[in-house]
Order: C-alpha cells, then sequence, then structure tokens
C-alpha cells in the first residue's frame, strides 16, 4: 500500500513538472510537486464534469458519450496548465516572471470562464427550465402575432369578414345585402308615395261622402254640383293611388330579383372564400405547429444562458450567488499557475538550485562533446587529404618512371646504326580476313589516348 502511494505520489510530481533525477537529489520538494499534481488533477476533474454537463445540455448526448467528451476535454485542460506552469522555470527577475506570467494567467482565465459557465448552470438548472417555459411561450406570442403580420395572412381578417357577410346574405335570402340599400329606397319612396296617395284618396272620399251628405261642404245633402266635383276628384284620386301602388309593386319586384341576385352571387363566392379560408388557416397552423415543436426542444446553451442572464437581472440574490459561483470555479483552475508565480517570486530551493546545476552541466557536457567531435572529424578529414596526396604523388612517380625509361629507350635506338631489314613475306589472307585492319586501329587508339593523357611539359621530342 505505501508503494502504491509512493508510485501515485511520484505520477502527481511528474504531472507537475518535476524531474525525477533532480527530485531524488532533493526529496524535500515532493510534497510541492504532489500538491501541484493534485491540483492539476482537481482542475481536469471540473473540466470534466463542465464539459460533460454542456455537451447534455447542448447536444442531448447519452451520459457515458458525454462523459467521454468530457474526459477528453479534461485531458485537454490537464495539458494546458501543466505546459503553463512547466514554461515558467524559477527566475529572480520580477519583470521577467510578469511578462511570462500575464499571457498564462489570461489563457487560465479564459479556461476558467469556459469551465465555470456549464458548471453554473446545472446548479441553477431549475430555476433555467422555468424561466425557459416562460420563455418559449413568449416566443410562441411572438410568432403568433408575425404570423398575423405577414403578408401571406394579412387579408384574413378581411375574408373572415367577407365569408360572414356572404353567409347572412345567403341564410336572409338576399335581405342581409347592404349593397342593395339603392334598391330598398326606391322601395320604401314608392311605399311612402303609396301612403300619401292613400291619405288623399281617403280624404277626398270623406269630402265626397260629407257632399252626399250634406253634413259638411255646401250644406246641402244630394248629388249636387258639389258633390259631382268632390266624387270626380276622389275618382280622380283613385286612379293615383293606383299607379302609386303598381309602382311600389315594380320596385318590390326589383328589390326581391336584386335579392335573389345577391343570394346566388353571395352562394356562388362563398365556398371559393371558404376554401381560401381553408388553406391559409391549415398553413398558418402548420407554421405555428412547426414553431411550437422547435420551440419545445429549444433549451440549448444558448438559451440556458439567456434565461440564466434574465434571472440575474430580476434577482439580485441569484445574480450575487451566480456571480461568486463563477469565481470559485475560475479560482479553481488558475490555482496551478497562480502558485507557480507565487513560488517563482520566493527564493530558490534547493530544488531549483539542484535542476539549474544539472542544466548547466549538461549543457557543459553536451559543448565538451561537440567539440571532441569536431575534433575527430577533422583529424579524419586531414588523413584523408594526405592520403590522397600520397597516392596522387605515387601515380606521379610512376608516370615519371614510365617516361625516363621511354626516353632511355629512344636514345638508344638513336645510337645503333640502322641496318635493313628483311621484308617479312605476309602470308596470303581471304578477303573477309579484317586482322590486321582492327590491330591497326588498336594501336592508333592507344597512341591517341596516351598523348592526350601526356602532358604538355612531360611530351617526348620528336626532333634532335
Amino acid at each position: 500500500m505505501r508503494f502504491r502511494r509512493g508510485r501515485i505520489g511520484n505520477g502527481l510530481a511528474v504531472l507537475a513538472g518535476a524531474r525525477p533525477d533532480v527530485l531524488a537529489a532533493a526529496p524535500g520538494a515532493r510534497s510541492k510537486f504532489v500538491a501541484l499534481g493534485g491540483v492539476l488533477l482537481s482542475t481536469g476533474g471540473l473540466a470534466l464534469v463542465s464539459m460533460a454537463f454542456a455537451v447534455h445540455m447542448a447536444l442531448g448526448v447519452w451520459w457515458p458519450f458525454a462523459l467521454l467528451a468530457g474526459l477528453g476535454w479534461g485531458l485537454v485542460v490537464v495539458n494546458l496548465d501543466r505546459m503553463l506552469m512547466v514554461g515558467m522555470s524559477h527566475d529572480s527577475s520580477v519583470k521577467r516572471n510578469m511578462v511570462l506570467a500575464v499571457p498564462r494567467v489570461g489563457l487560465a482565465l479564459v479556461l476558467g470562464v469556459v469551465i465555470a459557465t456549464p458548471l453554473t448552470l446545472q446548479i441553477f438548472a431549475k430555476e433555467i427550465d422555468t424561466e425557459i417555459v416562460t420563455m418559449q411561450a413568449e416566443d410562441a406570442d411572438a410568432y403568433r402575432a408575425s404570423l398575423t403580420d405577414d403578408a401571406r395572412f394579412a387579408h384574413l381578417p378581411e375574408l373572415e369578414e367577407r365569408i360572414a357577410t356572404s353567409e347572412a346574405v345567403v341564410a336572409s335570402g338576399g335581405v342581409a345585402d347592404t349593397g342593395l340599400a339603392v334598391v330598398r329606397a326606391e322601395v320604401t319612396a314608392s311605399q311612402a308615395a303609396l301612403d300619401a296617395a292613400i291619405a288623399v284618396s281617403r280624404e277626398l272620399e270623406a269630402k265626397a261622402q260629407c257632399e252626399l251628405d250634406g253634413s259638411c261642404g255646401t250644406g246641402d245633402a244630394g248629388t249636387g254640383q258639389a258633390y259631382i266635383e268632390a266624387r270626380a276628384a276622389a275618382d280622380a284620386q283613385q286612379a293615383v293611388v293606383l299607379a302609386a301602388r303598381s309602382d311600389l309593386d315594380d320596385a318590390v319586384d326589383a328589390a326581391s330579383s336584386a335579392e335573389s341576385r345577391s343570394a346566388s352571387l353571395a352562394a356562388s363566392s362563398l365556398e371559393t372564400d371558404r376554401a381560401e379560408l381553408t388553406r391559409l388557416t391549415a398553413e398558418q397552423d402548420r407554421l405555428q405547429a412547426n414553431f411550437d415543436a422547435t420551440n419545445e426542444n429549444a433549451g440549448g446553451l444558448l438559451m440556458r444562458l439567456e434565461a440564466l442572464d434574465r434571472l440575474g437581472d430580476r434577482n439580485g440574490t441569484l445574480a450575487a450567488a451566480q456571480f461568486m459561483l463563477s469565481l470559485l470555479f475560475m479560482s479553481v483552475e488558475i490555482l496551478p499557475v497562480l502558485m507557480k508565480l507565487l513560488l517563482n517570486f520566493s527564493p530558490p530551493t534547493a530544488y531549483d538550485k539542484l535542476a539549474m546545476l544539472r542544466d548547466s552541466g549538461d549543457v557543459d557536457i553536451e559543448e565538451m562533446a561537440q567539440e571532441s567531435r569536431r575534433t575527430v572529424a577533422q583529424a579524419k578529414e586531414e588523413l584523408l587529404v594526405m592520403a590522397e596526396k600520397e597516392r596522387v604523388d605515387r601515380q606521379k612517380e610512376a608516370i615519371l618512371t614510365r617516361r625516363r625509361a621511354a626516353l632511355a629507350e629512344v636514345a638508344a635506338r638513336r645510337e645503333q646504326p640502322a641496318v635493313p631489314a628483311a621484308e617479312p613475306v605476309e602470308p596470303s589472307r581471304a578477303m573477309w580476313d579484317t586482322g590486321p585492319i582492327r590491330e591497326l586501329a588498336r594501336n592508333a587508339a592507344t597512341r591517341t589516348v596516351r598523348s592526350v593523357l601526356r602532358r604538355p611539359e612531360d611530351r617526348v621530342p620528336t626532333s634532335v
């Protein structure tokens, strides 16, 4: 068990950037690096959980796959944090430490914000879900209002009103048609004229009757001149009544015909209007249903962030809690880099001194090795040059020896007297025998090559 703890501690120390060889010589620094390694693992664990929540909320991924994605992100974060820590070696210069620390702390802060956001969303999940329901209802109402203002459905109220009017006209047989006001006015005028004519006729009849009775007018009963004139006026008024009644009948017939035509036209247009209303209403319902289906599933990361922001605007306590939680998670993320920066400001420890000595010793050893390799390579090159020079000298000596022998042979031939030699008898050969020709060509080629290879100053003079 103790051996296992030791291996775990060594692994944490190496994770924090410790060198095992230096750590073995300075075991007092082991606890510091083990603690830093534990902090790195804690940041990686937070990153794992955060990414798992983010993937599950944004994409609806099954939890095991979300955890696998979180594991990959956790490894990336641990590697980044380790890179930030290892790159900050101990330095006593405050300026250099600040220059190295600012970008690293900034990067760690960005990572902290990324990691803290999904965790904060998960902590306030219930409040966010309630707010999302409200936001979805608001979005549905807004979309419904936008459909009402849409140019495709802008004439729906007019169409519904026209259908209602047509239905009333058909149900009343055309009486409800407001467009027949002129025809109905003629009927009313004709009825008023008839009523006036009947009233006048009744007065004239009463006057003629009272003249006949003698109860009015002249006071003389009987069919006198006054009665005859009154009767004639009453009879003339009867003709006016008949004419007015005829005009009224004509106006009524015209109104009835107009109402029938109006009812027929309304019935014919009613079917078309109803079909158009059904089509537009169905299209509007379809668009609304599609939006509602999408809106119900719109619970992704962006909408949850918006819901959390709205909750924070309305509730100061929630906003403060959200800020403190985000600050906590960001602090955990930047803690490794911050601790490394603080350690750099402290005096160098035994581990730091040994690490610098090891590094300087490695540099010296490498420089010596490089110098040795350079010296050996230079010596090898010199040996090769000397060997090549010796080979060239041998070749020159051999050529000079052959040249001196050739000169001596030429000189010996010139000192001997010329003796005529008997001409050899050449044996007869066939026409196809090209042996002598080939031999002559070979000798000529050999002499040509030797003359080309011979230096100009070493050539044998041909004349004395």
